[in-house]
């Protein structure tokens, strides 16, 4: 997914490029995502996403997904750019509760500031849910 609304990577998109084509799996970057739309940033939203995955495209899906998470600063147009994640307002705490309630697995891909720091902090909230 990218981080502005001009560019092609909508969740919707990208799930159902992922349905056309064999052994393809999508890159969901909930971050991105968030920028790009204001919204997309609850527990139900991020499960939602989650549900649209299981459907479309399977279980195997849900346990094989390749994420990207950072904060992202955004404005009307989209994402201007990467954060530390307790500098954004990207609901963190809600999105590792999601992914451990659907069974999620694969790797997630850190690309803020901190990555390390932030990699960690997610791990941790994860852990904790």
């Amino acid at each position: 997914m990218l981080g502005k609304g001009t560019q092609f990577g909508t969740v919707e998109e990208v799930i159902n490029l992922s349905a056309e084509l064999e052994r393809v799996l999508p890159v969901i970057d909930f971050s991105h995502w968030h920028a790009r739309t204001g919204a997309n940033n609850s527990y139900e939203e991020f499960a939602a996403i989650l549900e649209q995955i299981k459907q479309k495209l399977g279980r195997p899906a849900l346990e094989k997904m390749h994420m990207h998470i950072s904060g992202i600063k955004y404005g009307p147009k989209g994402e201007l750019k990467h954060l530390n994640l307790q500098d954004s307002d990207l609901n963190y705490p809600d999105l590792m509760k999601a992914l451990k309630n659907y069974g999620a697995g694969g790797f997630v891909i850190c690309e803020s500031p901190n990555l390390e720091e932030d990699a960690m902090l997610l791990q941790k909230t994860y852990d904790n849910q």
